[in-house]
């Protein structure tokens, strides 16, 4: 009887500590798939394959070519394209799959959140009198700032916004997090930052901002997730680890 198959959609720090909880682990063959738009990606604990495969179609014939046994969706929870064609081809290849889906963020005592459904509603709330921006969206969104340009933005990114905004007014922050409270009040504080634009992606690395817009008062335009797919997910690794194992059970029993 050979090994369970395991393909893991990542690009989460979820996804990683995932292959590191499975890589030891001799009755299953892990291969996680980053989709190759970060330009240096870490090191991953389990073998990897970079890039697309050509939507819904592509992915499923993937699996039925790998003869992978289970799908784990462990993007980004703003990936909405990608989740989907997950649920679709896991649905046409016929294999068991779920999804690793960290909790959204939800307001606390002395939050000044306004929720908005998408990037360009959030950039359209900032209003017509000038701001300090601190927009924490990612790069692959940052251009819609550029309806905007009334606005001082502070754009970070891992990676360089390509093509840069036309803006007049915008400075570059090149960061990985996980960051520290002390260090986003700081920032904070040193550019005058009025209100923050981010999305709601849950976690821990990336919530000292939302910690420290709290302390100072900082309004943040909060841009919530769309509904979920009809994939069924876990919220913790710890959870996905339990799942798994039922599965590779249920899998063996049956002689797969």
């Amino acid at each position: 009887m050979g090994r369970t198959r395991i393909l893991i959609l990542g690009g989460t720090a979820e996804s990683r500590r995932l292959g590191e909880a499975l890589a030891p682990r001799t009755d299953l063959d892990i291969v996680l798939s980053l989709a190759g738009r970060t330009i240096d990606p870490a090191p991953q604990p389990v073998p990897m394959r970079s890039g697309g495969f050509g939507g819904a179609e592509g992915l499923a014939r993937y699996l039925r070519d790998e003869a992978i046994d289970l799908l784990i969706d462990a993007t980004h929870p703003f990936a909405a394209r990608i989740s989907a064609n997950a649920a679709e081809a896991a649905a046409l290849s016929g294999i068991a799959a779920f999804a690793l889906r960290r909790p959204y963020w939800v307001p606390a005592e002395g939050d000044r959140w306004r929720s908005v459904q998408s990037v360009s509603k959030a950039i359209a709330a900032l209003g017509p009198s000038p701001l300090q921006v601190f927009l924490a969206i990612g790069r692959q969104e940052a251009y819609q700032a550029n309806a905007a340009p009334i606005h001082h933005y502070w754009v970070r990114s891992v990676d360089p916004v390509e093509p840069p905004l036309t803006v007049p007014n915008v400075t570059y922050i090149h960061a990985k997090g996980p960051f520290r409270l002390e260090d986003e009040l700081a920032m904070l504080r040193q550019h005058s930052i009025d209100v923050i634009v981010t999305k709601n992606s849950g976690g821990s690395a990336t919530y000292a901002k939302i910690e420290a817009a709290r302390q100072l008062g900082v309004e943040v335009i909060m841009i919530e997730r769309a509904a979920a797919d009809d994939m069924a997910a876990v919220e913790t690794v710890e959870d996905a680890l339990r799942r798994i194992d039922h599965l590779a059970a249920s899998l063996m029993k049956r002689g797969v």
